[in-house]
């Protein structure tokens, strides 16, 4: 085997037989891959689902977990622990894989040996439809993701998301996994920024990161779901993320953190009055409400 897939569940019984069709049906050998499902700590009969799923699916590679420490952060350590592959790919229980989604990761592994992470794009699949209030500048909190046309290295400040990233076994072991002060979402608190701290430690390693548009997932949006609460969860656990970081390094960055922020603020301001202008005021407010989520996150309120 050449990859070892990660897929940490959540109370997504609803979507995970998706998420696992997906990986079931690629056009690479399945002999090439495996699957780990980590339950988290699941009350929505997460357990049951897999069972019937395995047992219509037996062919591959599945191996079925379980994590009682809740967090997406321990749920996707756990699973590397048991990977028996040289690359391991994180990807979401609500996520579903093109076809040749594992064929383009291994592809990937062997055109540019030396690159040790990389990640692909997301595209969010609403249901039942895209809300009129979505932006380019929102939608990234849905997971939305196209960084470049073509295969390159990520800037500086650029980094994949968890939904789709890739990186070399031994590299995740020698920067210790994801760290857990970042665990995800715990109950109703969202503390993000894990995947981004796990490749910040990458690139402190001297290494690159790469961006790699032929590697896609779709990743399911309820737009039902996509309630004022549920926004400022996601929103403000990107500030609260960025605070736990950046207090680990220093007050210092602390304090730049926040000046970068404020500076954001502003920009969503202008922003937001330029989609007044252009006649979409349901865009314009919802801009300026993810960077005010984001700044009460940093400010741990």
């Amino acid at each position: 085997m050449k990859l070892s897939i990660v897929i940490c569940s959540y109370n997504r019984a609803q979507y995970i037989g998706d998420a696992l069709d997906s990986l079931y049906n690629q056009t690479a050998s399945s002999s090439d891959f495996e699957v780990l499902l980590v339950d988290n700590n699941s009350t929505d009969g997460t357990p049951s689902v897999y069972k019937t799923w395995r047992e219509n699916h037996p062919e591959g590679n599945f191996q079925y977990l379980t994590e009682f420490q809740q967090g997406a952060s321990f749920a996707r350590n756990t699973g590397a622990a048991h990977a028996k592959t040289d690359w391991l790919c994180f990807i979401d229980d609500d996520a579903v894989a093109f076809p040749d989604f594992v064929a383009n990761i291994i592809r990937h592994t062997q055109e540019k040996p030396t690159i040790v992470g990389f990640g692909g794009k997301i595209i969010p699949k609403y249901i039942p439809e895209k809300p009129v209030w979505m932006s380019y500048y929102v939608s990234s909190l849905v997971g939305n993701f196209d960084y470049s046309q073509v295969p390159c290295a990520f800037k500086k400040g650029k980094y994949p998301l968890e939904s789709n990233m890739i990186i070399k076994k031994s590299v995740f072991d020698q920067i210790g996994g994801f760290n857990t002060t970042l665990p995800g979402v715990v109950g109703t608190l969202r503390i993000g920024g894990e995947g981004k701290e796990l490749f910040y430690k990458v690139i402190g390693l001297g290494e690159e990161i790469y961006y790699d548009p032929n590697i896609i997932v779709y990743h399911v949006v309820e737009t039902s779901k996509l309630t004022k609460e549920y926004l400022y969860r996601v929103a403000s656990g990107i500030g609260r993320g960025e605070r736990v970081r950046t207090l680990s390094i220093s007050s210092l960055s602390y304090t730049m953190k926040l000046i970068e922020y404020c500076f954001k603020l502003g920009a969503a301001v202008v922003l937001g009055i330029k989609y007044a202008m252009m006649g979409k005021a349901a865009q314009s407010w919802k801009v300026i409400q993810f960077r005010i989520d984001a700044m009460l996150g940093l400010l741990n309120r």
